[in-house]
């Protein structure tokens, strides 16, 4: 993608403060001196087959864009691919999801656009509001940081067992409830600890944001592999080899800027590179919001910033 973008023309706007750079979640755009605009687009072909299940799912995951940036959700349009031999009921069932995440996120769903294509895909472009001098980016982390993560890690794994009809009905749940949860609270929680630096935990896996807010922040992310939550039954399924193709093209990518310590090859590590859907959050904090951050029940602590060495990221 990176060299597919170097071919695009510049832009160039003092207004806009946060572009394509350094991977954030989501634009940035200046108003005037106190608010800025949050801008984003997400959408997916469908990971569970209930239709307003995927719905549900794929609107908090566009929305978390927003809120990984500090932000507030103010307005999101509908994007849709729909095949014609489907019956319109499953449309509207997506879209009956989608819109109850938008309505929990107290935004406003303004219409949308659809195309006729081969296989369903449905996400959101979602608006959002941010006070200026409170954005959220991947690249503030600074040494002595604790870094932290909201939701637990494993739902590629999930996923590819659902595709595959080998998952347990309360896994499934776990899978979905995770999915489904919007990365609202876990936002204010992380603008209350003065936080750093913020991503949401989505495609490249645990590790690869890492990387990135490690390579954007000129800092080493120092990581305790026994800390990392992970949605009870992962491990198990990642044990009979369900493991997403987005696993390995991470590892492949990510692996030569880290050192795996005494997890060269195990089913943690193939969790901690699991292309996640609708993630958590991803935080970095200050040391005197330690105390803060150990009171509240939604971030676990997976580990702290050091000085920036040759490796971005370390496990032990």
């Amino acid at each position: 993608m990176a060299q597919v973008l170097s071919h695009l023309p510049d832009f160039e706007d003092n207004r806009l403060l946060v572009g394509i750079g350094k991977a954030d979640d989501a634009a940035v755009y200046q108003v005037n001196d106190k608010l800025c605009i949050i801008q984003t687009v997400d959408f997916f072909t469908p990971v569970v087959d209930d239709p307003y299940t995927f719905g549900a799912i794929a609107a908090a995951n566009a929305l978390s864009d927003v809120y990984a940036m500090g932000g507030k959700p103010v307005l999101a349009l509908n994007i849709v691919g729909f095949p014609n031999c489907l019956p319109a009921h499953i449309l509207t069932e997506i879209l009956k999801g989608g819109a109850d995440k938008v309505k929990e996120a107290s935004a406003v769903l303004a219409g949308g656009h659809s195309i006729e294509d081969d296989e369903p895909k449905y996400g959101l472009s979602v608006m959002g509001f941010v006070d200026c001098d409170k954005i959220l980016t991947n690249s503030g982390a600074q040494p002595g940081d604790y870094i932290a993560l909201s939701k637990p890690l494993g739902t590629g794994i999930l996923n590819t067992a659902i595709k595959g009809g080998m998952i347990s009905e309360i896994d499934y749940n776990r899978a979905v409830e995770t999915m489904m949860c919007l990365n609202g609270q876990a936002s204010e929680i992380a603008k209350s600890l003065s936080a750093t630096a913020c991503t949401d935990v989505t495609g490249f896996g645990l590790l690869g944001h890492l990387d990135e807010m490690a390579v954007n922040s000129q800092v080493t992310m120092e990581i305790e592999v026994g800390k990392i939550p992970i949605i009870k039954g992962t491990i198990g399924y990642a044990e009979m080899g369900l493991i997403p193709g987005g696993t390995y093209k991470n590892r492949a990518h990510y692996e030569a800027y880290m050192d795996f310590g005494e997890y060269t090859d195990n089913d943690v590590l193939d969790i901690c590179f699991d292309p996640q859907t609708s993630g958590g959050l991803l935080i970095t904090v200050p040391p005197n919001e330690l105390n803060n951050l150990e009171k509240q029940k939604l971030f676990k602590i997976i580990g702290r910033v050091i000085e920036q060495k040759e490796i971005h990221v370390q496990l032990k």
